[in-house]
């Protein structure tokens, strides 16, 4: 009980320090916009553009569920670590938010120092938070709450980073956030998790120990994350004819990877268990959530088609859309393939920071200060948790409830 206390002391200490930060930065420099403002007059691939304050509302409310239900609830699926992720993923949330509004701010200054949110800045701060959760995914149950909050004060300053480099300096259409999300996400974490590797510890089978309840929250968080992923991917698309054909194609890409599913599960699968050992056997690698295959992959498969859509843009192709889509050739300013090599380039910008970022977060999370025996971590997750009213709590082993009485 008294290392639980301390452990929650030490949680209540940091996030009163990182909020009064804030605040502090919020009041100096944040301003509500007005909303004839242009959040970023020059630059025409800002990710923060709010032509329409009112009609962003509906993007920033599913991006925000998306946020909290669908990656909230899907990362519960350790029974030891259930109801302690699921408080971890809101502390996140609420956290990153803040903070992705000033790290993605100091890139989009106006004339006056000064930066301006709207619902549109919102929906691209939660962009940022769906990185940081992706990230988290791939250190579960092996970092305290201390650890993911110290995690994502480092990561989010990075990806705004990259976002800024590949957006505004490098001109590379990233729509859906294949980039700048899913990958940095993704890379970013494992690398974290291998930074964190303890080859005597990290075998310990209670961590990847799965129970029926957190399953149902995982199943939950799936659903949620079906339903909202057409609206919050299209989110970022120019809202003039683009986003209606964004939303359709992602539904119809959701509904054919589905089915893609079904199909090569039996072929993957092997009496439950997915035969790609690779990461944990040969690169040293812990991934709790499998953001690789969830988020790795697809993000670098998506650049690669992106790569080819750019090879293959022109007008009569895309027509009217091919402004939207890629500014650059619309207007002559580049040619298709040099619209695909800078593509290719931005897949390479992103691994880079990603590893860099990761690697170096990695090993300040590994310092004797801030670093917990694996059997601490799960005491410390119940720093986010208070017990039942029967006095019980479910984050508790039998043998521990045992002790107790």
């Amino acid at each position: 009980m008294a290392e639980r206390a301390a452990a929650r002391l030490h949680l209540s200490g940091l996030c009163f320090f990182l909020q009064l930060l804030t605040i502090v930065l919020f009041a100096t420099f944040v301003r509500y916009s007005p909303e004839s403002s242009n959040l970023c007059s020059t630059e025409p691939r800002c990710s923060q553009r709010d032509p329409s304050p009112t009609l962003g509302y509906p993007r920033f409310r599913d991006a925000h569920l998306r946020a909290l239900l669908g990656f909230g609830f899907l990362l519960a699926f350790l029974s030891r670590y259930g109801v302690g992720s699921v408080a971890g993923s809101l502390l996140i949330v609420a956290f990153t938010i803040q903070w992705a509004i000033l790290a993605q701010g100091l890139f989009y200054f106006s004339q006056n120092s000064k930066i301006y949110v709207s619902t549109q800045s919102m929906v691209s701060a939660d962009f940022c938070t769906a990185a940081i959760l992706i990230s988290t995914g791939a250190v579960l149950g092996r970092v305290n709450p201390i650890q993911m909050l110290l995690m994502a004060l480092l990561e989010v300053p990075l990806f705004a980073c990259n976002e800024y480099i590949l957006r505004s300096i490098l001109g590379v259409s990233d729509s859906g956030g294949s980039l700048t999300i899913h990958t940095f996400g993704a890379y970013f974490g494992l690398t974290v998790s291998r930074a964190l590797h303890q080859p005597h510890e990290d075998k310990r089978k209670e961590q990847q120990d799965v129970g029926h309840g957190p399953d149902v929250f995982a199943v939950v968080g799936t659903i949620c994350l079906w339903i909202f992923w057409p609206s919050f991917a299209s989110a970022t698309t120019a809202h003039d004819s683009a986003e209606p054909w964004a939303v359709l194609n992602l539904y119809f890409s959701l509904a054919a990877s589905t089915l893609a599913t079904f199909i090569l599960s039996p072929i993957l699968y092997e009496e439950g268990t997915l035969q790609v050992p690779i990461l944990r056997s040969r690169l040293k690698t812990e991934d709790t959530c499998g953001v690789h295959n969830v988020h790795g992959l697809p993000g670098i498969l998506g650049t690669f088609l992106g790569t080819l859509l750019a090879a293959l843009a022109t007008e009569d192709v895309f027509g009217d859309r091919l402004q939207l889509v890629f500014p650059l050739v619309a207007d002559g300013s580049r040619t298709t393939a040099e619209q695909a090599q800078w593509q290719l380039c931005g897949l390479v910008v992103t691994l880079l920071l990603a590893a860099l970022g990761g690697g170096l977060t990695g090993a300040l999370l590994r310092t004797k200060v801030l670093r917990s025996p694996p059997e601490r971590n799960e005491l410390e997750s119940k720093a986010l948790r208070e017990v039942d009213e029967d006095g019980c709590d479910h984050g508790t082993s039998s043998e521990e409830r045992r002790t107790i009485a």
